[in-house]
Parts: structure tokens; C-alpha cells; sequence
């Protein structure tokens, strides 16, 4: 988390104890590809509103918007299942003996791993590594994709302390989006599109494994063109 794309590539530098060569990519000409697949389901006004006043932005300054289908990403949602075996996998032992120390939505959801067999999860696996080949093919002709990073504002907290069912709606909404990057194996920057003075909008910039130095030089084009006036 840093305030520009040029401190996220300053960190990334000292994580990886190189100096990132990102190219100054100008943003006409790039395809950025907007998923119109499960990305956008669901979005709360302000989000849509603050999101297409971007996309307009990036368009007026030379960038090639489009609308792609992507529908291999409404198969993520059956493949990511990982979590919940392999968060079991590793609190199992605490559960026994410290549970009651656990936030109870938390321990709940780990224990919804405790179910799946052996067989089970390695098919996930391979089931993953086939849709990510697909994915990767599919995203071949673009530059990046871009997207909400989140299809909501911050809900209040209030609600969801008191309302199980609202919490877990409100967690799988937020969840959603950079979940179904991290089953890519993808890189993403998640940059501010909102108007100054109203509630955080997030835009992603996201691209498949080892594409991190793309997906920033595409994030700082971006982050450029939508600076306040």
C-alpha cells in the first residue's frame, strides 16, 4: 500500500533486491480489456458511476476500452476452493485446544475445509492449472485488464457485527474480484478512480503470472490520465 505507482515499484524493487526496469508506456494505443464476466455483477451505484467516469478518462486519452466476455471467469468461483483445506490443514491443531480464542465467522470458515478428500483437492489443482492456461490465451491480445477492485464501498461495520448472513455476503462481494486474479496466479495494482470527497472507488490493473513489470508500467499510465485536473 504507497500513495503512486512509483512507490509500489520502489518496494517491489527492495522485495526483490533488483531495480525494476518499468518502460514509460503512453496510455494511447494500450487495450485494456474490461471483463464483462461476474467482474461487473452487482456493483453499487457509486462504484459503477465512479468506474465508467474512469473508463471515459482512459478513452479520451487514447486508450482502447473493450468490452470482453471473458467467461472462463465464471468458472472461478468452483475452482477457488483452496483456502479452506489448506487454512484446516494448518490450524487444525489449535483448533482443538485454542478455538475459542478464534473469531467465530473465522474458525467457521476454516473448518468448511475439514470435508474435502485428497482426491478432491488435487483434482482442484489440475482443474486450476487448465483454466489459468486458458485464461492466459484469453488474455493474449490485451495490454491489461482492468476492472473494479471492489463491486462495493465499505459497508458499515454495525450490520455485519450483528448479522451473520450479512457478513458473509458482504465478505464474498469483497472478495470476489482480486480472488478470482489470485486463482490466475496474476499480478495486479489497485489504483484510486473516485471523485475527491466522496468514498474510495478502486480500479484494478491486472495481468497474468511474471507480467509484473507490464501491469505497473500500465498502472503509472493510468494513474497519470487519472489524476484530478
Amino acid at each position: 500500500m504507497t500513495r503512486s505507482v512509483g512507490d509500489c515499484i520502489l518496494v517491489d524493487s527492495i522485495i526483490a533486491n533488483t531495480t525494476l526496469a518499468i518502460p514509460d508506456l503512453p496510455l494511447a494505443g494500450l487495450r485494456l480489456a474490461v471483463p464483462q464476466t461476474v467482474m461487473l455483477d452487482g456493483l453499487d451505484p457509486h462504484v459503477a458511476r465512479s468506474f465508467a467516469a474512469a473508463l471515459s478518462r482512459l478513452s479520451e486519452a487514447g486508450a482502447i476500452i473493450v468490452d470482453a466476455p471473458f467467461e472462463l471467469l465464471a468458472e472461478a468461483g468452483a475452482i477457488n476452493k483452496f483456502s479452506g483445506p489448506e487454512a484446516f490443514a494448518w490450524h487444525r491443531g489449535l483448533l482443538l485446544t485454542r478455538e475459542a480464542e478464534y473469531d467465530f465467522r473465522v474458525a467457521k470458515r476454516i473448518r468448511m475445509g475439514e470435508s474435502m478428500s485428497a482426491a478432491d483437492y488435487i483434482d482442484m489443482h489440475r482443474r486450476r492449472r487448465e483454466w489459468i492456461s486458458r485464461m492466459e490465451e484469453a488474455m493474449g491480445p490485451f495490454d491489461s485488464l482492468i476492472m473494479p477492485t471492489v463491486p462495493m464501498v465499505a459497508p458499515p461495520i454495525a450490520e455485519l457485527e450483528t448479522s451473520e448472513e450479512a457478513f458473509f455476503k458482504a465478505n464474498s462481494l469483497l472478495l470476489r474480484n482480486p480472488s478470482a486474479i489470485n486463482l490466475l496466479d496474476g499480478c495486479a495494482v489497485s489504483l484510486p478512480c473516485h471523485e475527491e470527497g466522496t468514498l474510495p472507488v478502486g480500479l484494478m490493473v491486472a495481468g497474468p503470472a511474471m507480467a509484473d513489470r507490464k501491469v505497473l508500467a500500465v498502472a503509472r499510465a493510468i494513474e497519470h490520465a487519472l489524476k484530478p485536473d
